[in-house]
């Protein structure tokens, strides 16, 4: 089993950033897929960023140049820093984990991911 606990979050000005982090606890792999989805108000959950075993990275269209996903392999850790952030991107963050995708080449849907931590609310006024 993998335990995966979000921090960060919070209320920011249109304009403004935020950092995300997830750190996971249990049976983890190096070879582990990561990414974090988010679900607008009224919309389904949606990939926003995704990264591989290898380090390679994929964004939704709408964060590209915006938010970039790292990973943290020692401290078991993932974050998403967010950057010119839009009241469009408002929602609730999810960061997920699975061992069933080690590479990528496109944002892998919600479907393949066993694990999901708590969520966190982002929310960014104008």
């Amino acid at each position: 089993q993998v335990q995966l606990v979000q921090y960060g979050g919070g209320s920011v000005q249109a304009g403004g950033s935020l950092r995300l982090s997830c750190v996971a606890s249990g049976r983890t792999y190096d070879s582990d897929c990561m990414a974090w989805f988010r679900q607008r108000p009224g919309k389904e959950r949606e990939g926003v960023a995704a990264i591989d075993r290898d380090g390679t990275v994929q964004y939704a269209d709408t964060v590209k140049g915006r938010f970039i996903i790292s990973k943290d392999i020692a401290q078991h850790t993932l974050h998403l820093e967010m950057n010119s952030l839009k009241p469009e991107d408002t929602a609730m963050y999810y960061c997920a984990r699975t061992n069933n995708i080690h590479t990528i080449r496109a944002l892998p849907a919600a479907g393949f991911f066993d694990y999901w931590g708590q969520g966190t609310q982002v929310t960014v006024f104008s």
